[in-house]
């Protein structure tokens, strides 16, 4: 079996291990609450996702060389009919996207509950009726009347 097929899968199970590593410090921002990272984050992670799709099409390449379909069936079919180190490969690459695709599942729960909290919160603001702050800028509370007083 190819070598080439194998330095393949090494490659992506790399990019692929580095994605997850980059989501597990997302997750991490998030719980944090360190946001101002998270776009610098977003970034590389597009990028790194590029990077694995564009491993993915090369490995393709390489099971239709060796009369391999393109895709999973032809990657499974390709490891099996391979030497043990490429079905081991093989296998941990599939083990490293599954855990990819846990963590980013993950990440995409938090954002969405850190969504719907920030929703929620400017639902109940506006259905107060009244600002909250005043053409100053001080806060105003209830009924008062905004005045300042010196606490201490």
């Amino acid at each position: 079996m190819s070598s080439l097929l194998l330095n393949h899968l090494t490659r992506e199970h790399a990019a692929i291990g580095a994605f997850v590593e980059l989501l597990d410090r997302e997750a991490a921002a998030m719980t944090g609450g360190d946001f101002t990272s998270l776009p610098g984050l977003a970034g590389r992670k597009s990028q790194l996702a590029d990077q694995i799709m564009f491993l993915g099409r090369q490995r393709e390449i390489e099971q239709l060389a060796l009369g391999y379909a393109a895709g999973r069936s032809g990657a499974d079919a390709a490891a099996a009919a391979g030497s043990e180190a490429l079905q081991n490969a093989w296998r941990d690459l599939l083990a490293r996207a599954a855990q990819a695709h846990e963590c980013n599942h993950r990440n995409g729960v938090m954002i969405h509950t850190h969504l719907d909290f920030t929703r929620q919160s400017i639902g109940f603001l506006q259905a107060s009726g009244q600002p909250l702050y005043g053409p100053d800028g001080a806060h105003k509370t209830g009924s008062a009347s905004g005045n300042h007083r010196a606490l201490g």
